[in-house]
């Protein structure tokens, strides 16, 4: 029917040759979607060179022809292969029909909004890199990705009331020495979210349902959503969006409801092969000039507090990143009409398998209802045949 529509949105996505076979277990969701979209987690090359193998080239990237209809640029990683790696993932994108926003190869290009024409409804989608590294913000002169800018801060562990140098406005007029152990705290800067919200404002104008996604989060921390995640996702929605998702801490994170808009604050993984990552793998990737991934893989251990499970050789994240989803938003008559989460879990092949109300689909959903609780969020999830209805 006119004006009616089904968006899926998934979460971080990255694949090497021969992944194909790792969408079986979701392409009837993608089948059945009017809109299909996720968020691409490395940038690609359109030839082998001696940072980026096979894995790295577009060629990699065929599964998404068909399967995908848009992704999002805007993370952490997408600087990695600098300018040829932004260069060529975006001609890829075009050349493949596959939309695209948050990167490119000037800043103006990166914040452009990607817009989608389904059923009578203009579907607009922008996205930001909020986490860094600021090597990865765009520039008038380089590639990169649209951004939220932030301010690093740095509190000492041993501060029992962190807020009291706050208030010392006299001392901290001069340079404050600190010794020991600091936590690190980013905080978004004022300047960067009015412009963050202009643009939401500007691209809500152009298209009747807008999407945000925000590259952002504690990665691999769960039940963990700061006080800036949700600033920034409020102030998206104040400023027009329909639907804010949060990508990059692989691992699901909490969900909100806010002026009856749905807050996804971390999505998890969606297709994600990653075997570079795992101590464990047979056939492991060999270190380039550039990667030095033997010694990334031991300090990943040491820095996020847990060893891959050798029995997810290309998945080595967090045991609770098993548990997945996808997003569902469900449009009547060009206006939002119901948020919904598709339940997955990412069985010992390293693919994710979509779980109705099976014994496996209620412990995602379980999981889900809990870390969304203890992240203080308002969301509840019900079922609603095989899948979950956000209210």
């Amino acid at each position: 029917m006119n004006g009616d529509l089904t968006l899926v949105f998934g979460g971080d996505t990255s694949i090497g040759v021969n992944c194909e076979w790792m969408f079986e277990g979701v392409d009837p969701l993608l089948e059945n979607a009017d809109l299909r979209m996720v968020q691409l987690e490395e940038p690609f090359v359109a030839k082998e060179t001696e940072a980026a193998g096979p894995d790295r080239t577009t060629a990699a990237l065929a599964p998404l022809r068909g399967r995908i209809d848009l992704v999002t640029l805007a993370g952490n990683h997408f600087y990695d292969l600098g300018e040829e790696g932004v260069r060529d993932t975006i001609a890829w994108c075009r050349e493949s029909g596959i939309a695209c926003c948050g990167g490119g190869r000037t800043l103006a290009e990166a914040e452009r909004p990607a817009f989608l024409e389904r059923n009578g409804v203009r579907v607009g989608v922008l996205a930001w890199n909020a986490v860094g590294p600021k090597i990865s913000f765009a520039s008038d002169t380089r590639g990169g990705t649209s951004y939220v800018n932030f301010t690093r801060a740095y509190v000492p562990l041993e501060e029992e009331d962190p807020g009291r140098l706050e208030h010392d406005v006299w001392a901290l007029k001069n340079p404050l020495r600190l010794e020991g152990d600091c936590w690190g705290r980013n905080f978004p800067d004022p300047a960067s979210l009015d412009r963050t919200a202009a643009q939401v404002a500007a691209a809500k104008a152009e298209c009747d349902i807008l999407i945000a996604y925000f590259h952002k989060g504690y990665v691999h921390r769960v039940a963990e959503v700061a006080d800036w995640e949700r600033l920034l996702s409020h102030m998206a929605i104040d400023n027009g969006a329909d639907c804010v998702v949060g990508t990059h801490s692989h691992v699901l994170h909490g969900l909100e409801l806010y002026k009856g808009k749905a807050i996804y604050h971390g999505l998890n993984n969606f297709i994600m092969y990653t075997p570079q990552l795992s101590p464990l793998y047979k056939g492991q990737v060999k270190d380039t000039a550039t990667s030095h991934n033997a010694e990334w893989v031991a300090k990943r251990v040491e820095r996020f507090g847990f060893v891959p499970d050798p029995e997810y050789p290309t998945y080595p994240f967090h045991p609770d990143s098993v548990y997945c989803a996808c997003a569902k938003l469900i449009i009547r008559g060009g206006k939002a009409a119901e948020y919904r989460l598709v339940p997955m879990v990412v069985e010992k092949d390293g693919a994710p398998y979509v779980h109705g109300c099976d014994e496996k689909g209620r412990a995602a959903a379980d999981y889900l209802r809990r870390i969304t609780a203890e992240a203080g969020l308002n969301a509840r999830l019900r079922w609603a045949g095989e899948e979950l209805v956000v209210e």
